[in-house]
């Protein structure tokens, strides 16, 4: 079993990378583009709420990575495992269904900022669906 300490320093990682990719999908306008739904650059906030943006998960999903994240924090909890197991698996699933993502990290998508988010938020998020298993 991974220690405590390793989930802790993996789910920060984690919830870093989904601020800076919410900072970066805002100042960009990057709506979220996944398989039959699409958000607007219109509306990009009241989205972010619902669905996330290209590059953050949506609020609902954050609160509970920063509760599982305090529940770890103040000692051994398999809850907290649990629900990061599943919030990691399903993260890896958003970022390889979001358009934008799988843009950035191929060869000719390559971009100084949006790629470093994308590729620390899904490699994090990978890890705590590994990981994160009893």
């Amino acid at each position: 079993m991974v220690s405590r300490t390793t989930l802790v320093g993996i789910t920060s990682a984690q919830l870093a990378a989904q601020a800076a990719g919410h900072v970066v999908a805002l100042r960009r306008r990057r709506h979220f583009d996944v398989p039959f739904l699409t958000g607007s650059p219109e509306h990009l906030v009241r989205d972010w709420l619902w669905f996330g943006t290209a590059y953050s998960a949506p609020p609902y999903l954050l609160g509970l990575e920063v509760w599982a994240l305090g529940r770890l924090l103040r000692g051994p909890d398999d809850r907290a495992r649990w629900v990061l197991r599943w919030l990691g698996t399903g993260l890896t699933a958003g970022y390889l269904s979001e358009r934008c993502s799988r843009i950035r990290i191929r060869p000719g998508g390559l971009d100084p900022v949006e790629t470093p988010v994308v590729v620390v938020g899904w490699g994090c998020a990978a890890a705590l669906a590994v990981l994160a298993r009893r």
